[in-house]
């Protein structure tokens, strides 16, 4: 039997299989509430026989957008709207969640298709905020250093979007702290200059990290899964590595994570990446092999033989596609053709198309 179509549960949450959605930010929302093109977007990921559909990093205030038109769960009012996508994606078979994030010193930007540039007040851009006041790059926004009466506020906000994306029905949760955002901001010491409890030492950078995630575990149900995703090196000299993120992942799995998520980059224009198929599924293979927790690779898997090779040798648990599902929304339908011993349910609507 394929390994990659083997359901998989966690607590209470059984996912159909292990070919995931990655989270994938649409900039299309309007004060954060999912609109139709998110509906078909991510619902389309659903009837193309993905195990679950993570909806994209949504903010937990409004500063902690990228752009004004990311998704949100700061107030009760979105909840609704991220239900109905729940209930859509149910219905179609995947389990559906979603991924709560900050952006802090690369907030207040433009689209991508528009240059991501730092928006200026007149453009309707905002204050960002960081540990340090140290800018992303020459022509990023300088960000303000929080204080600890703002840190506290910002780990109640993560907890009170957990709250909410339960209300949702979401199965499972994932916290960002990757791609050189606000929580990845906190564990650099490329980022992270801080002389108090926040910063110097590892523990101390991990500190505000550790601190969401055990608010979020205090009122995230036990028996749903929650992620975390982090990026495992910041491919620049001094800064945050893969014995790093060992020795927090050790951290994230005392304080009940269930899986990592092993990114990459982000947090410095100056990063030196090798890009090539596959080429962070070595940092899944290490975390889950010295920390004994259930890893997700990431990172140009494009190949059903390659994602199957990737669970088949025990380098993660499941694997989430990006920029794959984009260009197919329905390659586990696709790759359960192709692999050996794979089964998927097609919607009967489609099923003409699968003998």
């Amino acid at each position: 039997m394929s390994d990659l179509f083997q359901p998989w549960t966690i607590g209470e949450v059984t996912f159909r299989n292990r070919l995931f959605v990655s989270p994938m930010c649409q900039y299309s929302a309007e004060d954060g509430f999912p609109n139709d093109w998110h509906f078909v977007h991510l619902g389309s990921r659903a009837v193309g026989g993905a195990g679950l559909v993570m909806i994209e990093a949504s903010a937990v205030t409004p500063a902690g957008r990228i752009t004004p038109a990311d998704l949100g769960l700061w107030q009760d009012a979105h909840i609704a709207e991220f239900k109905r996508n729940a209930d859509f994606i149910h219905a179609q078979g995947a389990a559906v969640g979603v991924q709560l994030a900050h952006a802090g010193r690369k907030a207040s930007c433009d689209a991508p298709w528009r240059g991501g540039k730092a928006l200026s007040a007149e453009q309707g851009g905002w204050q960002t905020v960081a540990p340090s006041a140290i800018a992303f790059s020459d022509d990023s926004s300088m960000p303000h250093a929080l204080t600890h009466a703002e840190i506290v506020e910002l780990v109640d906000a993560f907890a009170a979007a957990a709250e909410r994306a339960l209300a949702a029905d979401m199965d499972m949760v994932e916290l960002h702290c990757a791609h050189g955002y606000l929580m990845h901001e906190f564990l650099s010491p490329l980022s992270n200059t801080r002389d108090d409890d926040y910063g110097g030492s590892l523990a101390n950078r991990a500190r505000f990290p550790l601190e969401v995630v055990r608010a979020v575990r205090a009122v995230w149900p036990k028996n749903r899964p929650l992620f975390v995703r982090i990026s495992c090196t910041d491919w620049a000299d001094g800064g945050w590595d893969i014995d790093a993120s060992v020795q927090f992942a050790h951290w994230l799995k005392a304080e009940g994570v269930d899986v990592i998520d092993c990114s990459g980059g982000g947090n410095t224009p100056a990063a030196k990446i090798p890009v090539g198929p596959g080429y962070q599924t070595g940092f899944a293979a290490r975390i889950k092999r010295d920390v004994g927790i259930a890893t997700a690779a990431v990172g140009m898997i494009t190949d059903p033989v390659q994602a199957e090779h990737i669970l088949h040798s025990g380098q993660a648990d499941c694997v989430l596609l990006a920029r794959e599902l984009l260009r197919d929304p329905y390659f586990p339908l696709r790759a359960a053709r192709e692999l050996h011993g794979a089964e998927v349910d097609w919607p009967v609507q489609y099923e003409r198309a699968a003998r």
